[in-house]
């Protein structure tokens, strides 16, 4: 049988142990799609691989959802996302009240290529200095561009831009052929998540979860925020978990200086 299982229900094979009755009855009434990008696991180590058909079509299913103004949730570099269209103002509404997040703090946007960021960022640094730090475990703050749905953030003038070095949600802005307003994969103001079950409490108001399996950098830290609005400077928002190595490109390879501007 084929890898790509599109499930109605849920995918028990990595919930914990003290999750798994509880998950059971939920998967008799509800319908989350779950599709997975990781090999199926038998009783002995991994049999076979996903297919490119498999990833192709699981890439097809994400995308649809999407694009029909779902919410849904993906695997990035740091922790796993809730990902929507950015430029569907419905969409945003509902990922905020999936979350639970206060409507006046910001979500990012996620884009497939670094020359895509110019289409919805005004830029003010090198494109050398992009393509050193995207893709990668870093959010760009920058001033956003008339393009950018103006339902999104519309308190501030600056949006975070990530570009995470995982090709699946890369490949999926792609497909989308628009960015995907992101946050992490929790409940707001709890703890970010490596793998689904730890966030499956979400998972009756996702159309889709994308599984593959456990973030490798397991130290829940997140991208590293960086605000680059201002020519020359940087400050840093959030270290998150690439913070020295960041300064480091910032400082010593582009000269740009930090600075507490507001």
């Amino acid at each position: 049988m084929s890898l790509y299982t599109l499930v109605r229900g849920f995918s028990l094979s990595h919930a914990c142990p003290h999750k798994l009755h509880r998950v059971e009855a939920m998967c008799k009434e509800l319908k989350t799609t779950v599709l997975r990008l990781l090999p199926q696991i038998s009783n002995g180590p991994l049999s076979q691989t996903v297919s490119l058909q498999d990833r192709v079509q699981i890439l097809k299913s994400t995308a649809q959802a999407l694009k029909d103004g779902q919410v849904v949730a993906v695997p990035t570099d740091t922790i796993y996302g809730l990902a929507c269209l950015a430029q569907n103002s419905k969409a945003i509404e509902k990922l905020y009240n999936i979350k639970g997040r206060n409507v006046s703090k910001p979500l990012a946007i996620c884009v497939g290529e670094v020359q895509d960021i110019y289409k919805y960022c005004k830029v003010v640094v090198k494109e050398e200095l992009l393509n050193e730090l995207l893709p990668g475990p870093v959010t760009l703050v920058l001033e956003r561009s008339a393009t950018l749905n103006s339902d999104l953030n519309p308190f501030t003038k600056l949006v975070g831009v990530r570009i995470p070095d995982h090709l699946f949600i890369r490949r999926l802005c792609q497909m989308c052929n628009e960015p995907l307003a992101l946050t992490s994969a929790n409940v707001s103001d709890q703890t970010s998540s490596i793998a689904i079950h730890e966030f499956d409490e979400l998972w009756p108001s996702l159309a889709v979860v994308v599984d593959d399996g456990p973030i490798a950098d397991q130290s829940r830290l997140g991208s590293t925020v960086v605000d680059l609005s201002v020519p020359d400077k940087y400050r840093i928002i959030r270290p998150g978990c690439a913070c020295s190595a960041t300064v480091d490109v910032l400082e010593n390879k582009f000269g740009l200086s930090a600075d507490n501007f507001s």
